[in-house]
């Protein structure tokens, strides 16, 4: 089957996942994480990108992130991944590919969706076991969203700034969301349309999306089994 063409909109949030070839380890170090993020900064203000969410886990990344152009998001995951390749093979005396093909994204409805995808991202060690709570994590936007530190590559989204007047207001407020776990059901669907590259949103939103970009926006749903015939 054809690979259906990358869904990118402008000012449209999307979430990214880059993953390391066979779920090898991207990052080994604390100066691997340093560089990585460095460059993620440098290459998302050259091509106008805001970001809004991460976490960089040792095998993989998540992004959340509103690209101003159709290509800023492809040619800043380019740049990025290009410039951190050259130095983890060097560092680590490797040839070879790191990461697993083309990045992952999709779309998402910012009303009813971003902040739960926020939340998905920042609660992705606490889900991988690695610790009880998100602000234990350092390498997430968590300390950002949730305590108002300071980050070079952090973009406060319209709808994070919303949650409160003041700083104290708002990082309060993204705290509370924190207090519970996501239901299953919303973490199996960001996974399920990120990996497959569709859209995050109510069936309004994918229509006005496949009106935009004239692709399909839903995964399709499987057909029963065919009969199969009891031979007697």
């Amino acid at each position: 089957m054809a690979r259906l063409p990358r869904l990118s909109i402008p000012d449209i949030p999307q979430h990214i996942i880059q993953r390391g070839n066979n779920r090898q380890v991207c990052f080994a170090s604390e100066d691997d994480f340093t560089a990585y993020a460095h460059w993620l900064e440098e290459s998302a203000k050259k091509y106008q990108v805001k970001v809004h969410a991460w976490v960089f886990m040792t095998n993989h990344v998540h992004l959340l992130v509103t690209p101003s152009c159709e290509t800023g998001v492809s040619n800043m995951m380019q740049t990025l991944g290009r410039k951190y390749v050259r130095y983890f093979n060097s560092i680590y005396k490797r040839t070879g590919t790191l990461w697993e093909g083309r990045f992952k994204s999709c779309l998402i409805e910012e009303d009813n969706y971003l902040l739960l995808c926020q939340r998905y991202i920042e609660l992705n060690p606490v889900r991988a076991n690695m610790i009880e709570h998100p602000a234990d994590y350092r390498w997430s936007s968590f300390h950002a969203n949730g305590y108002g530190q300071k980050a070079k590559l952090w973009t406060a989204h319209p709808l994070y700034l919303q949650l409160g007047k003041s700083v104290i207001e708002r990082t309060k407020a993204y705290r509370e969301l924190f207090v519970g776990h996501l239901d299953k059901s919303i973490i199996n669907e960001i996974r399920d349309v990120s990996n497959q590259g569709m859209v995050l949103g109510s069936e309004q939103f994918k229509k006005q999306i496949e009106m935009l970009s004239g692709r399909r926006t839903s995964i399709l749903k499987r057909g029963p089994k065919p009969k199969t015939e009891v031979l007697v």
